[in-house]
């Protein structure tokens, strides 16, 4: 027993420099998701097409940022790994090549969203026995998508500031700065959604138009910070004195990173296409698992952070060759990681009738938002360990390995399945998503092999 509990369980001085890294994270993600679920509260409350056309957007806009974090996060790698060694000019070269990479995929996004955005809004709209105006939907769709397009570069830019700082062991800036754009947020949805204080009452595009002014106040501060703070992070002296990138080191990102863009591109194309499966259930399927998945984000903040400790803290030590450490404090994570998602199961289960009482729409998607939310609670100690140990992977660059737990797993059992069980039998959604969730336990197994045979202990940089 007490070898069990050394192996899994840190001491104080562990958890406190765990929580270092992970709660300004935590603190971060948990106020942008809580301040996205009263955001989504309200667009909820004007209703339920407001609120679903909203939600399919939000979809397309999820496979954006997972191409994003997917593209930078290659780069991302080295930069712990260049920070964890102190190469000050491996940290410019990851910098130039992730904004780079962004500008090609934000531009890529935004052609794709303009042209084709119609019908890929109407994959989501489905008749069906419950009512609900189509039409109306996709009108709020297309409205809220086009104001969305003027705030892509700005998430480009942010992303590229933030995510740099993480790796180089800074958190509490990109959480400064995400605290300031999620009230910022927060109060201009509360204007000019509903017209308050003598703005105009836009619904839906008031929406989008506060998201615009939120992503404009956290690049300034990220960018402001990093640029008046160069004593301390000595990497950003002269960034943009040039912008050309060694082919040499080019190669190697891009061989490293893009099976982590591929595999976040097809992971969230995936998820995209579940969504879409679910929706041939009805509009109300779209409502409550629109409900569900805003609150349930807000649940699973602490280990979605944990794996952010982990890609940190981990890569560090890898880069800085000590591998034995990485190996002892990858397991501690995972535990601890795992044992909060138990915590959270138990939380959800009980609080999944409540939540939905907030939105202003019909009782048959509040019904299902509240079994959507307990299956996500049931399955979450699951999601805990699948996130921690696609980061451990991750951490020492063995991408093509992530790329096939991760998304060929998604694209060869999860999507076909979805989309049988929803085409070819009249199953009800939550049977069809509640099974989706249980053929998870399958890469679970081969998560745990690929840890245990530690496959992803290498310095890359060295």
């Amino acid at each position: 027993m007490g070898k069990l509990r050394k192996k899994y369980i840190g001491d104080k001085a562990f958890y406190v420099m765990l929580m270092s890294v992970a709660v300004p994270i935590m603190v971060q993600n948990g106020i942008t998701n809580f301040v996205n679920l009263l955001d989504n509260i309200m667009v909820g409350r004007i209703g339920t097409e407001q609120m679903s056309g909203v939600a399919i957007v939000n979809q397309i806009m999820f496979i954006y940022f997972l191409c994003m974090f997917g593209g930078q996060s290659g780069a991302g790698i080295f930069t712990a790994q260049f920070f964890g060694y102190k190469d000050d000019n491996g940290i410019r070269h990851t910098f130039r090549y992730k904004l780079w990479l962004g500008l090609i995929i934000t531009v890529t996004a935004i052609v794709i969203m303009h042209f084709f955005g119609e019908n890929l809004v109407g994959l989501f709209l489905n008749e069906s026995s419950d009512g609900g105006d189509l039409q109306a939907t996709l009108r709020y769709a297309l409205g809220y998508m086009r104001i969305i397009f003027f705030s892509m570069p700005l998430v480009l830019v942010s992303f590229t500031y933030s995510s740099t700082l993480r790796e180089c062991g800074e958190t509490m800036i990109p959480m400064y700065a995400g605290l300031a754009a999620v009230f910022v947020n927060l109060a201009f949805n509360y204007l000019l959604i509903y017209g308050k204080l003598g703005f105009p009452a836009m619904g839906v595009y008031g929406a989008a138009i506060a998201t615009g002014i939120s992503r404009v106040v956290e690049c300034m501060i990220l960018v402001i910070w990093m640029h008046t703070h160069s004593h301390i992070h000595t990497f950003i002296r002269g960034i943009y004195r040039t912008m050309k990138i060694p082919l040499s080191t080019v190669r190697q990102f891009f061989v490293t990173g893009a099976p982590l863009l591929i595999n976040e591109t097809l992971w969230a194309t995936g998820i995209f296409l579940l969504n879409q499966a679910y929706s041939l259930r009805g509009l109300n399927a779209v409502a409550g698992q629109n409900i569900a998945n805003t609150i349930n984000n807000v649940f699973n903040i602490a280990f979605i952070a944990l794996g952010d400790a982990v890609a940190i803290i981990v890569g560090q030590l890898l880069g800085a060759g000590k591998m034995k450490e990485a190996k002892d404090t990858d397991t501690k994570i995972i535990a601890a990681s795992v044992f909060i998602g138990c915590l959270l199961m138990v939380l959800m289960i009980v609080s999944a009738p409540l939540f939905p009482q907030l939105y202003n729409t019909n009782d048959e998607a509040k019904k299902l938002a509240m079994l959507f939310l307990i299956v996500q609670g049931l399955a979450t100690p699951k999601e805990a360990f699948l996130h921690t140990t696609y980061f451990t992977i991750r951490s020492g660059g063995k991408t093509i390995i992530t790329f096939l737990f991760d998304s060929v797993f998604m694209c060869l059992v999860s999507v076909p399945l979805a989309f049988v069980l929803s085409r070819f039998t009249s199953m009800h959604v939550i049977g069809i998503f509640a099974i989706v969730h249980t053929a998870d336990l399958i890469k679970c197994v081969i998560g745990y092999v690929l840890v245990k045979k530690n496959v992803w202990m290498r310095n890359i940089v060295a």
